[in-house]
């Protein structure tokens, strides 16, 4: 099972949010790239990173710091927030970020979202980040009338391989991943599933590792590593076994 540390950029800096708050924010690090060769020295294979501004503005606002991130290191990155066009993705792809992460898009322009499957083969992944089982959109800042089990039926059908889904109700808040909601959706879907939202600590990696065989295949970690809860190697190793 894959580890996936993040790294979200609000401004230029790495911050974590609370729900994604954007009034509730922590910042660990002023330039993004330092923590990207923190997280490679340490055994990531992937990092995932989220332009902030952009999830709440519809446009890339961290251009900058994503580009320093792959220039700083040798491990692919996957990049997710304000991507809601062609161009914007092949702006991203051009740069050298591996996959994109779309999730208002893939909520408000399935058209779009059928059009980049068909374009970019294998490197587009659906971010559905939900509340209380709806999925939320624009930097969750707004609440769809979609449930994530109907999105998911529907993403399916037009080719998308892959989704992140997140708790927002839990990301943030180190208390736990939802493991009902993970099951719920594993249960209504093909799709592999990257589990995000809550990591705390090893035994919540163990719990979703149990689920592997429901297909899902990897866990993004934030603020339990930015605050020294959970060591990254361990994590790995533990995620490996």
């Amino acid at each position: 099972m894959l580890i996936i540390p993040a790294i979200d950029i609000k401004n230029g800096k790495v911050v974590r949010l609370t729900q994604g708050k954007f009034d509730q924010e922590t910042i660990y690090f002023d330039q993004p790239y330092q923590v990207a060769k923190i997280w490679e020295k340490q055994g990531a294979s992937i990092i995932h990173v989220v332009d902030l501004d952009g999830a709440k503005d519809g446009i890339i606002k961290n251009k900058d710091s994503i580009e320093e991130i792959i220039k700083s290191i040798n491990i692919p990155i996957q990049v997710g927030g304000g991507i809601r066009s062609l161009q914007a993705m092949e702006e991203l792809f051009l740069m050298g970020v591996s996959r994109v992460v779309l999730g208002t898009a893939s909520v408000n322009n399935q058209i779009l979202l059928k059009e980049c499957v068909e374009k970019f083969p294998n490197r587009i992944i659906v971010g559905i980040d939900a509340i209380n089982g709806y999925i939320a959109i624009r930097g969750w800042q707004e609440r769809s009338s979609f449930k994530a089990v109907e999105l998911v039926s529907k993403i399916e059908e037009i080719g998308i391989k892959e989704i992140i889904y997140t708790d927002i109700l839990r990301d943030g808040t180190l208390s736990g991943p939802n493991l009902g909601e993970l099951i719920n959706i594993t249960q209504n879907t093909k799709l592999e599933v990257i589990a995000s939202g809550g990591i705390s600590k090893i035994e919540d990696i163990k719990k979703i590792k149990n689920l592997e065989h429901m297909g899902i295949k990897g866990i993004i970690i934030g603020k339990a590593l930015y605050s020294k809860k959970m060591n990254l190697e361990e994590a790995i190793k533990v995620a490996q076994i």
